[in-house]
């Protein structure tokens, strides 16, 4: 899963993670949950010359049950390493009546920018603990700095768990685009656009 499938899933570890993390905050009724997601495609969007690229990815199946499991495969490529500071800006958009609608960034989520994607992922698996599966499996690394080269994830199992939704993010039609960058130079993009569904 190494580069590739941060580059592809850093969008989407940020959104499910900070997704996940907004459970810490306390509310006197229950939080939606989510329950599937359907629909998911994703693409490039940076420019010809941007040094880091996803390749390949696959998600499956679809729709994705929530909790349950889900397939991922990705290669993607970076030419040069990416090391903290790496400014991550999340844009994330909502179809409503037709049109798309941004939605700010409350809590974290939403589309706002992080100053460094290396800290989020830091907060995903604290230094010094052991990189989850599959990740410990092909000894790919899960902290910043990443070398340049070439990243593979084979076809690999992934668990995902209980997530409690802020209650503003409600069914529907979602797009996201996240620009990964550094000293004021974009290093990648990329956009997923997926349904969502809770309880």
């Amino acid at each position: 899963m190494r580069m590739s499938h941060y580059l592809s899933i850093l969008l989407l570890l940020c959104i499910a993670s900070l997704l996940t993390q907004s459970t810490c905050t306390l509310h006197s009724r229950p939080r939606p949950k989510l329950k599937g997601i359907l629909g998911f495609a994703w693409k490039n969007c940076g420019s010809p010359d941007d040094p880091a690229v996803m390749k390949t990815l696959s998600i499956s199946p679809d729709p994705i049950s929530v909790p349950g499991n889900l397939m991922a495969s990705a290669m993607g490529t970076t030419s040069v390493a990416l090391s903290s500071p790496l400014s991550l800006n999340v844009t994330l958009e909502k179809e409503v009546a037709g049109f798309w609608v941004k939605i700010p960034c409350l809590e974290e989520i939403g589309s706002c920018h992080y100053p460094d994607a290396c800290d989020l992922l830091d907060q995903l698996i604290p230094p010094g603990q052991d990189c989850p599966e599959p990740l410990h499996t092909y000894g790919i690394p899960c902290h910043c700095p990443f070398k340049a080269g070439d990243y593979t994830l084979p076809q690999s199992e992934f668990y995902l768990p209980d997530i409690d939704l802020p209650f503003w993010l409600t069914n529907g039609n979602y797009r996201a685009q996240g620009v990964l960058g550094a000293d004021g130079k974009e290093l990648g993009c990329l956009k997923v656009s997926l349904s969502m569904h809770s309880t």
